[in-house]
């Protein structure tokens, strides 16, 4: 394969970012997302990283076989909301992943934070600082995220996780009139149609069940605002639940297919991760950090409020 090699959308493939990829370039589902998620292909010479992207007829596609190596963005100490020798906790923006996809993606939130780490002299000279992922955000979800700093931490905090004692809420701003209630289903990795979702009737074995609180905060024109409290906390949890209770997130586009009402317009996915606590694993003390809603779903929210 040249490198880059380019292409041009067929008017029978506008739609998915992925599905033309695949195509155009003989690969296979999972190989065509993994191009994706590491910034080598461009739609019409700008790095697209969504593979539920739509592109049109007539776009060039172009795939880097080697990818692109970004330079890692410094991470602003105003990000850094607590640090010890155990954990430390940061505001992720919306945008980045949490871990690389693949080792093409760099510009990563734990790439900043060892960045960090290292430049204000938290870790050995010339030591790579150790950081154990516990838990993360999507790419498009923005708020607190915790990780650990010691073998110590990472044991317990993993704990916490599974026993599902950590506190967690999230705002998130869903299409129509969403009621307060418990969500509650097992999701599946595939749920039939090439996507996560829940198991309808007996769930299989490899189904994990999925509690969602869902308190709404306020009616908007066409949409709520409203805070998720996780009880359990699976892959795009409140995406889904929203979504299949009939409220996809705005700046949905993969749970959103099988809704029919008007689509609201967003800047990306409206989700935050606003709180966030747990039982220090060297202290034992309660912890507990809260991070108000950015600037761009604030605005969002300002346009829709009647």
């Amino acid at each position: 394969m040249t490198d880059p090699q380019c292409a041009i959308v067929p008017p029978g493939l506008a739609g998915p970012l992925d599905r033309a990829v695949r195509t155009l370039f003989e690969a296979s589902w999972n190989k065509a997302r993994a191009w994706i998620a590491g910034g080598r292909v461009t739609v019409g010479g700008t790095v697209t990283r969504e593979a539920t992207a739509r592109v049109q007829a007539g776009d060039e596609l172009c795939m880097n076989a080697r990818g692109r190596r970004m330079r890692t963005t410094e991470l602003e100490d105003s990000s850094v909301v607590h640090v010890d020798a155990h954990v430390i906790v940061v505001r992720k923006p919306s945008g980045i992943s949490t871990v690389p996809y693949d080792d093409t993606e760099t510009d990563t939130l734990d790439a900043r934070v060892r960045a960090w780490l290292e430049r204000h002299g938290k870790a050995p000279r010339g030591v790579r600082p150790a950081l154990g992922i516990v838990h993360r955000l999507d790419k498009e979800t923005s708020g607190l995220v915790v990780f650990a700093r010691s073998w110590l931490a990472k044991k317990e905090l993993a704990g916490q996780f599974r026993a599902h004692s950590v506190h967690r809420i999230y705002l998130a701003i869903a299409h129509g009139d969403v009621c307060s209630r418990t969500l509650r289903s097992f999701l599946l990795a595939d749920r039939g149609d090439g996507i996560r979702g829940s198991a309808h009737g007996r769930p299989p074995p490899d189904a994990r069940e999925a509690i969602t609180h869902i308190r709404t905060l306020e009616a908007l024109r066409g949409a709520s605002l409203v805070a998720c409290k996780l009880e359990t906390g699976r892959t795009h949890q409140i995406r889904i639940h929203l979504s299949e209770a009939g409220h996809p997130l705005l700046g949905e586009r993969v749970y959103v297919r099988h809704y029919r009402s008007p689509i609201l317009d967003a800047p990306r996915l409206m989700l935050h991760a606003s709180e966030l606590g747990f039982v220090h694993p060297a202290t034992e003390r309660e912890m507990h950090w809260e991070h108000p809603m950015p600037e761009d779903m604030s605005g969002v929210v300002d346009r829709l409020r009647a």
